[in-house]
């Protein structure tokens, strides 16, 4: 199978198989619901050449009440077909999403730094829903109205066997227009889902930053940007429609001349005596049942096509290689140390463009690494080494002595606490998102987490202290205030590793002296890399790595780096005049 196409093979047998008792269920009430509609052409035929002319009430009754039971049994099994396959389609469409989230979960950082937030939900939320056409009533609906039409058009022949070649000659041109236009929509579909992605991640990104759009004055530039995807949507539909639109109106055009040529022939049999009255209207509503289904299938082909195109997004992603390989990463940590080398490691994020060159240190259990250097230096590269969020291009990082290319990440991160600059806070309260690494915390130990980060200096004074909802990314709380929660939320963690984006630069003094009190207590006892940003905060610090170009250039204290009247000298005699 192409790995960026799914075939419809594949999709019934990776996705309707397994539901096959249920579907075959569904297929028996389309055979029951498609055998009732037979009842009305030959009850027709019945009124109209022996009811009629020898206006028998009784016969007209039974009729009646055949017909009546013939509409129930309809109405039963059209309404038992759509529940039971419309929830299970629902079903497997929650079961695809959750699926998928979870794959997503698991691919490298790497990946979500080349993709929008918002073109993943897409993913996640859109490309999967079409299979519920495989599915749900559209599926059945094709195999039972095929199944409709073979009879139909057994009867159509048995009755009159001339009249049936009239209608099959505009059916099977129509039959080759219908193939042709689904082998024409298929890419448009899977190009709108990339399409629609795209304008969802703009717009998401531009709900997300919306006072940095209104702090420049860039509204008018956001529309126009956001009016140029929706315009390339549109003209994506436009061409699908083209396509829909051509199907639908060669439908109706060969289903009038295949209606205009049965008045005709019919009428010419009629009155020669070659055919009843009767029998002329059993066959147009044999003709109807005959060619309904051939103009439904025509829609649920698109739907299908469209299915198709959502599982070509979806498979492709689920074939991506996941960050947490089983097969190379076996080692299970249990308890470690703490006791982090680099060894030689050097890192490229593009083949042949190196951002770290042959670095190596130790960081001993336990110990404060302080990482510093201009912008770009490669300091965020070695923390992100550190978390395993990268993977080195040469060289080893070790844990305790083991590689940790060969450790599951899994037991690991549950070692692992990180602290970033812009840390990530739940729309939801403060206690939420302090409970998020542990949700099933002790309040003892909530308690611990809250007063070693001196949370409860700031929600003592809130009305509902930690049940204090906190808006989307924590807008109603100060940076100092949301750093403190991050930190908290790494105490409860209870982390052997610690990687801090030290980000006291931009708070006032007395944010900065409760942080620095939280950070102290966050690093006790574990092994902590600081990428710093201030240096007056490190100059307590085990090590201080200067990184410049990607390469340490200078390492040791605070006061050794200071005396050497080097690079940190540099930096720190700067950043004291400030």
């Amino acid at each position: 199978m192409d790995k960026n196409k799914v075939s419809i093979s594949w999709a019934l047998k990776e996705y309707a198989w397994p539901r096959k008792n249920i579907i075959f269920l569904g297929l028996l009430l389309i055979v029951v619901k498609s055998l009732s509609g037979l009842v009305m052409p030959f009850i027709t035929k019945e009124l109209v050449d022996d009811v009629f002319p020898e206006k028998n009430l009784d016969k007209l009754y039974t009729l009646l009440i055949y017909l009546f039971s013939a509409i129930t049994i309809q109405a039963i099994t059209s309404f038992t077909l759509t529940r039971i396959l419309s929830v299970e389609a629902q079903k497997l469409i929650s079961e695809l999403r959750a699926k998928v989230q979870r794959k997503l979960l698991k691919l490298p950082i790497s990946f979500f730094d080349n993709n929008k937030s918002g073109a993943l939900v897409s993913r996640v939320m859109t490309d999967v829903e079409g299979v519920r056409n495989l599915v749900g009533t559209g599926l059945v609906q094709l195999i039972g109205g095929s199944l409709t039409s073979i009879l139909a058009l057994v009867l159509l022949i048995k009755l009159n066997a001339m009249m049936t070649l009239v209608v099959l000659v505009p059916v099977a041109i129509f039959a080759i227009v219908m193939l042709k236009a689904f082998k024409y929509i298929r890419p448009i579909f899977k190009n709108r889902g990339k399409i629609n992605a795209e304008v969802t991640g703009r717009l998401t990104e531009t709900l997300n930053g919306v006072r940095v759009i209104k702090g420049f004055n860039a509204e008018k530039q956001e529309s126009r940007v956001f009016e140029k995807g929706v315009d390339r949507l549109y003209q994506n539909v436009k061409k699908s429609l083209t396509a829909t639109a051509l199907i639908t109106s060669s439908s109706t055009f060969l289903v009038g001349i295949a209606s205009a040529g049965i008045m005709g022939l019919g009428g010419y049999y009629v009155m020669n005596d070659n055919m009843t009255t009767g029998e002329f209207f059993q066959f147009i509503f044999l003709l109807g049942l005959l060619v309904a289904p051939i103009i439904q299938m025509s829609n649920i082909g698109s739907q299908l096509t469209e299915a198709l195109a959502g599982l070509d997004r979806t498979q492709e992603l689920m074939m991506m290689t996941e960050e947490d390989n089983s097969e190379v990463r076996t080692v299970i940590l249990d308890k470690i140390v703490g006791d982090v080398i680099f060894d030689d490691v050097s890192f490229s994020y593009e083949e042949s463009k190196e951002v770290l060159h042959n670095v190596s240190f130790s960081a001993p259990s336990g110990s404060v690494t302080a990482l510093v250097g201009s912008s770009g230096s490669g300091k965020s590269t070695i923390a992100g080494l550190a978390a395993t969020f990268l993977n080195p291009s040469k060289g080893h990082v070790t844990m305790d002595g083991i590689d940790l290319a060969t450790v599951n990440l899994s037991s690991y991160r549950s070692l692992l606490g990180v602290v970033l600059q812009d840390d990530f806070l739940y729309e939801g309260t403060i206690k939420e998102n302090i409970l998020f690494p542990r949700p099933n915390a002790s309040e003892e130990e909530l308690k611990l987490a809250v007063k070693g980060a001196y949370v409860d200096e700031f929600t003592d004074r809130f009305d509902e202290g930690l049940e204090t909802v906190i808006g989307e990314r924590g807008v109603k709380l100060s940076g100092g205030q949301k750093q403190r929660i991050s930190i908290a939320r790494a105490l409860l963690a209870d982390p052997k590793i610690i990687i801090l984006d030290e980000a006291t630069s931009n708070l006032d003094t007395e944010s900065e002296a409760f942080i620095q009190k939280s950070l102290y207590s966050l690093m006790k006892n574990r092994t902590t890399f600081v990428i710093a940003h201030r240096l007056s905060t490190i100059q307590q610090a085990d090590q201080i790595l200067v990184v410049e170009n990607g390469e340490i250039v200078e390492r040791g204290k605070h006061d050794e780096l200071l005396a050497r009247k080097g690079r940190y000298f540099e930096l720190f005699t700067y950043q004291s005049r400030i």
